[in-house]
């Protein structure tokens, strides 16, 4: 038997837990079982400097095949401590490297999910994905890794390379071969779409909230008249009297007894509040048609950018333009009634919330099925149970991005609670100016001077609603400023210390995601 695979042998006896690995005199390395993997000619890992903690990727083979990934960059040594004829090739888990792996791996590469339920799982440090790999191999969801809005992205100074890197090494450390996604969220023009497809997203999410008229709402119908007549349609081939007539003195019958007969006013508005909509993402659309034809990808649009929730007729007109436009998506986010603030759960009546659901999957049923998506899904637990119990419901997409800073912010609490005192002083400072672009309510006055909690108490802010939009908005502003060095205040303390702490971090973030989770299996 070859030394590799009397090593391989070796290794299928120490099961799934993490077991130490002596490659010789010099190095010593913790590995992580799940990212055990067996190429042609060597055996890949990942696994972390029993020393200086630093992880890397792992080649291990005879010397002569390892000229096979010269494409690796990374040092040769010999692994004598295993073997006087294994030599190992030592890789940082950077850009270029992952990109290699991609290349050998195909369950790295992210992939077109459809119409299954899907969950995405946003992670603004580039540290949880391992703990969303974790939480999402006991479900049946679907999962999307790389997700990153191009507000998160300036906000955070990452590329999107940065982010799909961070997905790419945590499902091969993981061993997720499930196929994930990966969403370029709240796109906005067509350099949104290059950025992101280079980077090798599959899922994007058309953000049309700059061309809804928000006012619509509010103008009587002579003034609804006047604007439509302002909008030029003949991008998308049409005018506003064809939209109209389409509708007007029309009845719909969707079934289960929703019937919708709208009123003059009512398509008028839709108009006057969707028109520009429809050519956006046309435009869009047309443009990822034209230069993406030989790429994989899906498409998601985002209408819950508006201050009123979407009506039942609101939902059928935009998607039944969409569909005369031929434009293909894979879901729609809608705009629900009640309240979805950040970081905290639902607000308002769960009845009138699930009745409200029922009629969006109603309509996306009628129209053939799609996904309905809940933007802003990150902690609203009331709601995932009243979703689960509607039966023959269309799929669905959640999505979350704030609620994992949250965990990584509360293993700070634990482990570190005089840093989480000073981020927390400045994220109550910098909210008054953050707060402006979210949705949340917080109530400074709920939240005291950090000297004044002691430290078992810093953990029990993460129940304190204000404390936790406070901490949810302000992300931007911790992770990336800067002392007057031009080193950063906070973030490299955070990663540190979630690196201390990796596997309380994963825990948590498991715990919490199961609570979102769990209630759609019940």
């Amino acid at each position: 038997m070859s030394p590799l695979n009397l090593l391989e042998k070796q290794i299928e006896q120490t099961g799934d837990q993490k077991f130490h690995l002596k490659l010789n005199g010099r190095l010593e390395i913790e590995v992580y079982p799940n990212s055990i993997n067996r190429d042609k000619k060597a055996l890949f890992l990942i696994g972390r400097n029993s020393i200086s903690r630093s992880k890397n990727l792992f080649i291990i083979s005879e010397k002569e095949n390892l000229s096979s990934y010269d494409n690796f960059e990374g040092e040769i040594a010999e692994a004598n401590g295993i073997s006087e004829n294994l030599f190992y090739k030592k890789n940082q888990l950077n850009h270029h490297n992952a990109v290699q792996l991609q290349s050998i791996f195909s369950f790295t590469k992210p992939v077109v999910i459809g119409l299954s339920d899907s969950f995405g799982y946003g992670d603004r440090l580039g540290m949880a994905n391992p703990g969303h790999a974790q939480v999402a191999l006991q479900h049946d969801f679907k999962s999307i890794f790389a997700q990153q809005s191009i507000r998160e992205l300036t906000r955070t100074k990452r590329s999107p390379e940065e982010v799909m890197d961070a997905a790419v090494w945590a499902v091969f450390q993981e061993g997720y071969k499930e196929g994930f996604g990966a969403d370029a969220d709240h796109l906005k023009t067509k350099e949104h779409v290059d950025l992101l497809m280079n980077a090798g997203f599959t899922f994007f999410t058309i953000d049309s909230g700059d061309y809804v008229d928000n006012n619509s709402d509010n103008f009587s119908e002579d003034q609804l008249l006047k604007k439509i007549k302002g909008i030029d349609f003949s991008p998308i081939k049409e005018s506003a009297e064809s939209i109209l007539n389409r509708y007007q003195k029309q009845a719909f019958n969707l079934g289960d007894g929703l019937l919708l007969t709208p009123s003059t006013t009512e398509i008028l508005t839709a108009i006057a509040k969707y028109g520009k909509c429809f050519i956006h993402i046309k435009n869009l659309t047309s443009y990822m048609k034209e230069h993406y034809s030989d790429r994989k990808y899906e498409v998601e649009i985002s209408i819950d950018e508006t201050f009123t929730h979407t009506t039942p007729f609101d939902h059928f007109f935009i998607v039944n333009e969409l569909k005369k436009l031929e434009i293909d998506f894979v879901s729609i986010a809608p705009h629900f009634v009640g309240s979805f603030e950040k970081g905290i759960d639902y607000k308002k009546d769960l009845n009138e919330f699930s009745n409200n659901f029922k009629m969006h999957s109603l309509i996306a049923k009628y129209f053939g099925g799609y996904k309905i998506s809940f933007h802003s899904g990150s902690d609203k637990f009331s709601i995932y149970k009243k979703v689960g119990e509607v039966k023959d419901r269309s799929p669905i997409h959640i999505k979350t991005a704030g609620t994992s800073y949250l965990i990584a912010l509360q293993v700070i609490a634990m482990d570190a609670p005089d840093l989480f005192r000073k981020i927390l002083d400045y994220s109550v400072e910098a909210y008054k100016v953050e707060r402006e672009s979210y949705h949340v309510s917080a109530n400074l006055d709920e939240i005291k001077s950090s000297d004044k909690y002691s430290d078992e108490e810093l953990p029990g802010l993460f129940t304190n609603e204000s404390a936790r939009q406070v901490l949810h908005v302000t992300f931007g502003k911790v992770l990336t400023d800067v002392d007057s060095k031009n080193n950063y205040l906070f973030k490299d303390k955070i990663r540190e210390c979630l690196d201390q702490n990796e596997e309380l971090h994963y825990q948590l973030l498991v715990e919490h995601f199961n609570n979102h989770l769990n209630p759609f299996e019940e």
